[in-house]
């Protein structure tokens, strides 16, 4: 599984000065778990519905029908894992990358003198995993941006870093 740092080399000519392209950090292993648990347990629920339904109602032969829950276990397991790898985040000086996507790769660029909030935000299913995520708010809602699934320590210190930068960029306006 790759968690941690990476180093970035196609950054779309939004380079932060630096030879290697900004410093991208992944998100770490417990979404993908958490995710990959939700998906288990959904399936799970749905398959023994098909088998109970179709069982009762039209008899047991029907009930093969549970199968096709099951088979889209493998391919949503591998789905998530691409999906889990897409997502990265990089502090540059002025501004805040965010990249993701498997299919449509999209990367958002959030100037720190453009945000107005930073909130952390974890529901019952993340805190049970440990998980926190981070929710850009600008002056334009369609450039709000979010980081899932960060370790809440993470969420606080990003959140916190990121407050400052923007206080200080916009008092410079």
């Amino acid at each position: 599984m790759e968690t941690g740092t990476t180093r970035g080399t196609g950054d779309g000519g939004h380079g932060d000065g630096t030879a290697d392209g900004p410093v991208w950090t992944g998100l770490p292993p417990g979404l993908l778990r958490m995710r990959r648990l939700l998906l288990v347990v959904w399936l799970g629920l749905l398959t023994v519905a098909v088998a109970l339904v179709p069982g009762l109602l039209a008899g047991p032969e029907w009930a093969v029908f549970a199968l096709l829950p099951l088979a889209l276990m493998p391919w949503g397991w591998v789905m998530l894992g691409r999906n889990w790898r897409s997502w990265r985040y990089a502090e540059r000086a002025d501004d805040l990358l965010i990249s993701r996507g498997v299919l449509w790769r999209e990367e958002t660029v959030v100037p720190y003198g453009r945000m107005q909030l930073v909130e952390v935000t974890s529901g019952p299913v993340e805190r049970h995993f440990g998980l926190a995520g981070v929710q850009l708010h600008t002056a334009a809602a369609a450039t709000d941006a979010r980081i899932p699934g960060l370790d809440p320590e993470e969420a606080e210190r990003l959140r916190d870093r990121l407050t400052e930068l923007g206080e200080a960029r916009s008092a410079g306006l």
